[in-house]
């Protein structure tokens, strides 16, 4: 598959979880505003987490003059649908992430110096999970996996 391909079926992925979410937050009756739809476009855009001030930061660098009050009740009210997920990646800050309609996710790799966080997909990983879900009679409804070490910078 050629990187455009690949590009234009993220692009489509998060069209379509803009409208997905504007749609559920309809639903739920919670009305079109803009500091809520900018959060929403914003995070659509996303291939991995951010935190609140990162997300005020980048709005404001749209000239959208959010407040961070309006920032974290946006988040509160995605989460609260089951459409962003918190992550506490152990920088002492959570971060925010989109979660996708066909469950399909991602996991963080963060570096302890620099704090740069990589995301990666494995699907041995995955599939560990689930086999330690049926060995332990535990039905795992959520999870997220965040891996601490060095970045290639850092470590050189």
């Amino acid at each position: 598959m050629s990187a455009a391909t690949i590009g234009r079926m993220r692009e489509g992925d998060r069209q379509n979880w803009v409208a997905h979410a504007l749609g559920e937050l309809q639903d739920a009756g919670f009305r079109q505003g803009g500091a809520r739809r900018a959060v929403v476009e914003l995070l659509g855009e996303q291939d991995c987490a951010l935190s609140a001030q990162e997300i005020e930061d980048k709005l404001h660098a749209r000239d959208h003059a959010i407040g961070r009050a309006s920032v974290y009740r946006a988040l509160e009210q995605l989460e609260g649908l089951r459409l962003v997920q918190r992550l506490e990646m152990g920088t002492g800050t959570a971060s925010y992430e989109r979660v996708r309609p066909t469950g399909e996710h991602h996991h963080h790799l963060v570096c302890e110096r620099c704090g740069r966080v990589v995301p990666f997909e494995d699907a041995a990983l995955e599939q560990a999970i689930a086999r330690v879900s049926r060995s332990a009679s535990f039905n795992v409804s959520d999870h997220d996996v965040t891996l601490h070490g060095l970045c290639r910078g850092c470590s050189s």
